[in-house]
C-alpha cells in the first residue's frame, strides 16, 4: 500500500474512532429494533461477510476480552464457530473486568486484542478519557451493536419478599434515605454506576446537593462486589437491599448452597448495562483498504490475505454473537436490544423497559464518586515558578485556572480526606525550593478547610523563580513517608508547569535512586503528577510516576486542568500501571 493510501487509511481510521467515541458520550440507548429492518440489515451483513472467497489456508487467530459476567458464554459461542464449517478462525477469550481492560488500554500496557466487549459503553468512553488525561494516543475502537443486555435492579432475599407488602422500592426513595441499599464498588461496577445515574436523574430540581449527600451516604455501604453485598444481606435488617443487575441474580441462585434471592424492579424504572462488541480499528481497518488479493493488478500477499481473512473472520465472529440469543438466555441475559423471555430464577420472565443510559454523564458521576469516596491522605505540591503568570486561551493566566480547578475539586471532598499543601519554586525558602502552606490535616476540621481555601486563594500573589521540580518531590515523598498513616492512602499529587530547571539541585537519575531506594512496599507513597499546558517534560513526569507506582497525567491545553485534575484524583483502577 502507498504511503499516500496509508495516510489516507489513518485519516478514516482516526474520523471513524471519533464519531463512535462522540456517539457514545452523547447517548446510549437501549432500544427496540422493527422485525423487518433488523432481518433486512442481517441479511445484508450476512452477504457482505460471506462475499470474499478467501481461501483457509490458515485459520486466523482471533483475540477477544470480554467481561467476566459474559466471558463464559462469549467462549462457548466462539469455540462453537471456531468449529463449523463455514468458519476458519481459533479464537481466545481472555476474561478481565471492564474497568481493568479500560486502564491498561490507556495506559498502552494491553496485549493487542481484535474485540473487547464490557458490561457498558461507558469503560469506551473512560478508557478514552483516561488516555487524554495521560497524554497517550487514544486506542482506536469502533462501538458496534450490543450483544446482551441485563437491568439493573434490587436484590433482596427470597423469604423477605413478603414483607414488602407488593410495594418495590424506588432510586428516588433510596436517595433519599427512604432504605439502606448495598452495593458494590461504582469504580469497577457498571450496575452501581448505573444505580448513581438512575438516582441522579430522580434528583428534585432546585437541590443541587442533594445527589452528592446521597453519594456520601451509599459511600459507607459499598462492598469490593457484588457477590459481597449479596452475603452480606443476611445479617442486615429488613428492608435493605442490594444493587445489582438481573443476570447476576440469576447466576447466584444457580449457585449451590447459595441462599435465593429475587429481583425488585425499581418503581420509578431504571437502567440496564447491555453488552456491546468493540472492534479493534488498527488490522481490520487496515485489511478494508489493502487491495482485494484478485484485484486486477494486486499483488497477492501473505499480509492481504492474512488481514482480508482476519476481518472476515471477526465479521463472522459477531454474527455469531448477534444470532445466539437462546445461548445469553440461558445464562441469564436479555437480548442486546433489552428483550427476550428469560427462564430462571428470582427474575421476571418478561423484559421490562428501561431509560436510555448516558455514558458521558456516567463518566462524570464516576469522576465526582471517586473524589468523594477518597479516603485518603494527600500532600498537594503545587508549582509557583514565574512561569505560571502565562496566559491562556480564555484570557485567565495558568495560575488563575489552577487556582479555580483546585478549589472546586476542594470543594468536592469529603470530610475523611486529609490534605496538606506546600508550594515551590527555586529558592523557596532560603536555599530550599519548598515551602509548607497547610500541614496534612483532616478537611472535616473546619479550621483546617479554612486555611486551605485562604492558601490556594494567595497562590496568584506568590509567584516568582524557576522550576525546581526534583528537590521537591524528594522532599514530598520523604515527608509524607515520615507522617505515613497506615489506614489511609499516603499519595503526592505534584501540579507543574515546567520541567526541572534548578541547576543546583539533584538531577533526575539521583531522584529516582533515592526514590528506589527509599520504596517500602508495605507503605507506598505514588506520586500523582499533573502537567499543565505544552512545556512539561512529560517524560521526566512519567519516570518519577513509575517510580513511585503512580501516575503522570497531562493537561496540555490549560483549560483542560479541572477535567485532568478530577481524573487523576477519582482515578485509581490503572495504578501502578499507568
Amino acid at each position: 500500500m502507498s504511503r499516500r493510501s496509508e495516510r489516507a487509511a489513518d485519516r478514516r481510521r482516526r474520523r471513524r474512532t471519533t464519531i463512535a467515541i462522540a456517539a457514545v458520550c452523547a447517548t446510549v440507548a437501549i432500544v427496540g429494533v422493527a422485525g423487518v429492518a433488523g432481518v433486512a440489515w442481517a441479511s445484508s451483513e450476512l452477504e457482505r461477510w460471506q462475499n470474499p472467497e478467501i481461501p483457509c489456508t490458515s485459520p486466523a487467530e482471533l483475540s477477544v476480552v470480554a467481561d467476566p459476567a459474559i466471558a463464559a458464554t462469549v467462549k462457548a459461542i466462539a469455540a462453537d464457530y471456531d468449529a463449523s464449517e463455514k468458519s476458519c478462525s481459533r479464537t481466545e477469550v481472555v476474561s478481565q473486568a471492564s474497568v481493568d481492560t479500560a486502564a491498561m488500554l490507556a495506559s498502552g500496557n494491553a496485549a493487542e486484542l481484535d474485540a473487547w466487549i464490557p458490561d457498558s459503553p461507558v469503560w469506551l468512553v473512560r478508557m478514552s478519557s483516561t488516555a487524554r488525561s495521560l497524554g497517550r494516543p487514544v486506542p482506536n475502537f469502533a462501538l458496534e451493536r450490543s450483544i446482551a443486555s441485563s437491568p439493573v435492579v434490587f436484590a433482596a432475599p427470597a423469604e423477605r419478599a413478603s414483607e414488602l407488602g407488593g410495594a418495590a422500592p424506588g432510586w428516588n426513595a433510596l436517595m433519599k434515605g427512604g432504605f439502606t441499599a448495598l452495593l458494590a464498588d461504582p469504580e469497577a461496577s457498571s450496575a452501581s454506576l448505573s444505580a448513581l445515574q438512575a438516582m441522579e436523574r430522580r434528583a428534585d430540581i432546585g437541590a443541587p446537593r442533594q445527589f452528592q449527600s446521597a453519594m456520601i451516604q451509599l459511600n459507607d455501604t459499598v462492598l469490593p462486589t457484588a457477590a459481597d453485598a449479596f452475603a452480606e444481606l443476611g445479617s442486615r435488617a429488613a428492608g435493605t437491599f442490594a444493587i445489582a443487575s438481573e443476570q447476576q441474580i440469576a447466576l447466584h441462585n444457580r449457585e449451590a448452597g447459595s441462599s435465593p434471592l429475587v429481583a425488585l424492579y425499581p418503581s420509578d424504572g431504571t437502567l440496564a448495562l447491555n453488552y456491546p462488541f468493540l472492534r479493534s480499528l488498527d488490522e481490520t481497518e487496515l485489511a478494508k483498504n489493502l487491495p482485494a488479493p484478485d484485484a486486477e493488478g494486486a499483488p497477492e500477499t501473505a499480509e492481504s490475505r492474512a488481514l482480508a481473512l482476519r476481518a472476515r473472520e471477526l465479521d463472522g465472529l459477531k454474527l455469531a454473537l448477534w444470532g445466539a440469543k437462546d445461548a445469553f438466555a440461558a445464562d441469564g441475559f436479555r437480548d442486546g436490544v433489552g428483550s427476550g423471555e428469560l427462564e430462571q430464577e428470582g427474575v421476571l420472565a418478561e423484559a421490562v423497559a428501561v431509560d436510555t443510559a448516558a455514558a458521558g454523564a456516567q463518566v462524570a458521576i464516576l469522576r465526582t464518586w471517586g473524589v468523594l469516596s477518597l479516603r485518603s491522605r494527600i500532600l498537594s505540591v503545587i508549582d509557583v515558578s514565574g512561569s505560571m503568570e502565562e496566559p491562556t486561551v480564555t484570557g485567565l493566566r495558568r495560575i488563575d485556572l489552577l487556582t479555580q480547578a483546585t478549589s472546586s475539586t476542594l470543594a468536592q471532598f469529603s470530610g475523611d480526606v486529609d490534605l496538606g499543601l506546600w508550594i515551590f519554586s527555586t529558592e523557596r525558602a532560603g536555599d530550599r525550593d519548598w515551602e509548607a502552606l497547610a500541614p496534612i490535616e483532616r478537611l472535616g476540621d473546619e479550621a483546617q478547610k479554612a486555611r486551605l481555601g485562604t492558601a490556594i486563594a494567595s497562590l496568584p500573589g506568590r509567584l516568582g523563580g524557576a522550576t525546581g521540580l526534583y528537590d521537591t518531590t524528594l522532599a514530598a515523598v520523604a515527608h509524607v513517608r515520615s507522617t505515613y498513616d497506615t489506614g489511609k492512602v499516603n499519595s503526592v499529587l505534584l501540579l507543574t508547569d515546567g520541567r526541572n530547571e534548578d541547576e543546583n539541585g539533584i538531577s533526575l537519575d539521583q531522584l529516582l535512586a533515592q526514590l528506589t531506594e527509599m520504596d517500602d512496599p508495605a507503605k507506598p507513597v505514588p506520586v500523582i503528577m499533573v502537567g499543565i499546558g505544552p512545556d512539561t517534560d512529560v517524560k521526566a513526569m512519567r519516570a518519577i510516576a513509575k517510580a513511585t507506582g503512580g501516575a503522570a497525567y497531562s493537561a496540555a491545553k490549560p483549560q483542560d486542568l479541572s477535567v485532568v485534575l478530577t481524573d487523576a484524583l477519582s482515578q485509581r483502577a490503572c495504578r501502578p500501571n499507568c
